[in-house]
């Protein structure tokens, strides 16, 4: 059997493999982020497809954190109810679900909040216009606002949370020296723009104690100038694992730069895969906590690579979970032809049109075959 396949535990939450679907905005929750039938069908799809653990979406913890139109929430007791139906029916399917918790930051879509977005730093350069500086008490209440988060998380059943800090949201913000010039205690070397991290880590674990699975995802560098460098991020992973985050999953890259990675589309050969692979070989080295890899990852045979030489613990995939929700289960049936995904990208437009995301390169061949005309292009 192939080690991909193997169970394992990550703080007690057994994992039924090595195959994780990073956690992915899916536009599908209602205007005020309440999980819909939709959302739930997605999510426990995956589940029977055969993913090891779910990671859920990217949670907005508080109104003004929103990023995204149609996204999860988890900012208010009163999304419990429906957040325990979606565990429920995930774990009815054998599933594990975790909930990754975030806050946009200075990319906080203030159309939707009504608030201004709250940056890191409000000088001209890295945060939208119009965003406002985070104040020391809005820092300790946001604070305090992922922990409630996590505290409803458990309520509701999930198996645990993820804290997002990569990708140039809020917590990645801090990390990253284009958005943190800060003069406080939360700006300079990389021990201060972590240590909001590391507050937030002690307050989660306030809420939901020591034994509930607690993990976080991370840049290995922003790739734009006067960003997050290598050195740095390997240094917070250290600190962060060291600190009680019970895994780490490492990504890359910023939101609206069009640089989330070295070279995001177009993944047409082996070589093109797991472009984060060198960072994650490096930290894999210096830390012992789990570590989870994601970025560009379609083949069978280059995820057993990674894990069977040491480089990662879990291989974490998004687009091609959603052109082939089953994609695991075909793999440990004997199918090891790679992912379907064409890495086109064209998947997120329809959640930006309230349809939710979906493959639509997959749609426009279907109805080709089907004798009707194909989809038209989401975007050019």
């Amino acid at each position: 059997m192939s080690k991909l396949f193997a169970s394992s535990t990550i703080n007690g939450m057994p994992l039924a493999n090595r195959f994780v679907r990073s956690a992915t905005w899916e536009g599908m929750a209602t205007s005020q982020g309440a999980v819909t039938p939709r959302l739930i069908d997605t999510l426990t799809a995956l589940a029977r497809g055969g993913v090891g653990l779910i990671i859920s979406s990217h949670c907005y913890v508080s109104p003004e954190g929103q990023g995204t139109p149609w996204q999860m929430g988890v900012y208010q007791d009163e999304l419990v109810g429906g957040l325990k139906e979606l565990t429920s029916a995930v774990h009815d399917d054998g599933g594990r679900i975790v909930m990754q918790l975030a806050h946009a930051g200075a990319f906080a879509e203030v159309g939707l909040t009504k608030r201004p977005a709250l940056a890191v730093s409000a000088e001209e350069g890295a945060a939208d216009a119009g965003a406002i500086e985070i104040s020391g008490r809005e820092i300790a209440q946001i604070i305090a606002a992922f922990a409630a988060a996590a505290r409803r998380a458990r309520e509701a059943g999930f198996d645990g949370v993820q804290i997002h800090a990569g990708h140039g949201y809020l917590l990645s913000q801090f990390l990253s020296p284009a958005f943190n010039r800060r003069r406080d205690e939360y700006g300079g070397a990389i021990e201060n723009r972590a240590r909001i991290h590391l507050a937030v880590c002690r307050a989660v674990r306030q809420e939901v104690g020591d034994d509930y699975p607690l993990l976080i995802k991370m840049n290995c560098r922003d790739f734009i100038d006067n960003g997050l460098t290598a050195a740095d991020s390997m240094q917070a992973a250290q600190m962060f694992a060291a600190a009680g985050f019970d895994a780490i999953e490492l990504s890359g890259g910023i939101i609206r730069t069009g640089k989330l990675a070295p070279s995001r589309p177009g993944i047409h050969s082996e070589d093109r895969e797991a472009y984060y692979r060198e960072y994650a070989r490096e930290l894999k080295q210096k830390i012992t906590v789990p570590l989870i890899l994601v970025g560009g990852l379609r083949s069978f045979t280059v995820a057993e690579k990674l894990v069977c030489d040491g480089i990662a613990d879990y291989i974490s995939m998004s687009r091609p979970l959603i052109r082939e929700p089953d994609l695991i289960r075909r793999w440990q049936a004997g199918d090891r032809r790679r992912a379907e995904c064409v890495s086109d990208n064209l998947c997120f437009a329809p959640g930006f049109s309230g349809k939710g995301v979906y493959c639509v390169t997959r749609e426009r061949g279907e109805q080709k075959e089907d004798g009707r005309p194909g989809a038209e292009p989401a975007y050019s």
